[in-house]
């Protein structure tokens, strides 16, 4: 037998996967090749420029930068 309480998380839950799924869908939408190569391709010029950057950061951190920046291609 569910308390009032386990169900109020329940429906929290779903309101929470539901929004999940929401801005899943809006992020997964589905772009032409030629916007998709110019983000790519501008995407990789600032990841380039990050790993040429010598400055307050250790190389360690600089190459997880431009990792991270590397992974936001589609």
């Amino acid at each position: 037998m569910k308390t009032d309480e386990d169900e109020a998380f329940d429906d929290l839950e779903k309101a929470q996967g539901w929004r999940k799924r929401q801005i899943a869908e809006k992020v997964n939408v589905d772009i032409d090749p030629y916007t998709a190569k110019v983000r790519n391709d501008t995407i990789e010029e600032v990841a380039q420029a990050i790993e040429k950057f010598k400055g307050a950061f250790g190389q360690t951190t600089v190459d997880s930068f431009a990792i991270y920046i590397r992974g936001l291609k589609r």
